[in-house]
């Protein structure tokens, strides 16, 4: 006959595994609010464990070659594992380019600690006019770190294709004039370079919403790799339950134990 403690026992070993398990879901879900996905390519599916899953295919932003304010050529893929923050600017902008370039100068300080964090890139909408000594020009009236600032210029084709159609700057910006380029927005791109927002310049909250958003998506894991850990999420209540079976299997032989000692010692 089994007693009353035993079921107890089993009622707890079961019950507090199961309850941790369902805080951590209920209470971690939500804890870290990453930047939003903005555009995508295709969405379809995919059948994993049984059950079919919607599978976006985000919008990954193409490399572009440039020449940075040194004269070297850059390219978006010389910047693997980095977030990216770039905007759009001429040298000669009377108007907004040298508020922006102090707002992004802000940012750059912040992570000054981190520069390997995030990449700033400043995009000429004027290459034409904007050679490599104005671009450096340019960049040293605001005192800028170099090693994670380019100032770059290049094929105005390619410049304003980049822009409209891989950026959307048209789109996060409905005002801009698509035959020059003139836009507030700083543009965040994550590791795989989609674009994971678009913040004003001369907005404090969107700036320090931009900050912030930095570092969360250096926390955020890649889904083609993912964690051993993350394979076992699905079946952490079976593995939960086991250990408590265990835990119930442990307490029972040792009271067996226990008792038998007893009557051999009366």
């Amino acid at each position: 006959m089994i007693k009353k403690g035993s079921i107890l026992s089993l009622f707890i070993a079961i019950l507090f595994p199961l309850i941790g398990y369902w805080m951590v879901q209920r209470y971690s879900k939500d804890a870290v609010h990453m930047p939003p996905h903005y555009f995508y390519d295709s969405v379809g599916t995919t059948t994993k464990r049984g059950k079919t899953v919607s599978d976006t295919l985000w919008h990954k932003v193409r490399n572009i070659n440039l020449i940075n304010q040194f004269g070297k050529k850059v390219s978006l893929n010389d910047l693997s594992g980095k977030i990216i923050v770039l905007d759009f600017f001429f040298t000669h902008c009377p108007t907004i380019c040298p508020g922006m370039t102090r707002s992004m100068k802000k940012l750059q300080v912040s992570y000054e600690k981190n520069p390997e964090i995030v990449q700033f890139i400043s995009i000429s909408v004027d290459p034409e006019h904007d050679s490599v000594p104005q671009l450096r020009q340019f960049a040293d009236r605001f005192n800028i770190n170099h090693d994670n600032w380019w100032f770059v210029t290049g094929d105005k084709k390619d410049i304003y294709d980049f822009a409209l159609n891989e950026i959307k700057a048209s789109i996060a910006d409905t005002e801009v004039d698509t035959a020059f380029i003139h836009t507030e927005n700083f543009f965040l791109l994550d590791t795989n370079r989609v674009v994971r927002g678009w913040y004003n310049g001369f907005d404090t909250l969107k700036q320090a919403q931009l900050a912030r958003d930095i570092p969360t998506l250096m926390l955020e894991k890649d889904k083609k790799s993912p964690s051993i850990f993350r394979e076992f999420i699905p079946i952490l209540p079976v593995i939960f339950f086991g250990i408590g079976l265990t835990i119930l299997a442990v307490t029972l032989l040792n009271r067996n134990k226990k008792q038998k000692n007893a009557s051999t010692n009366i």
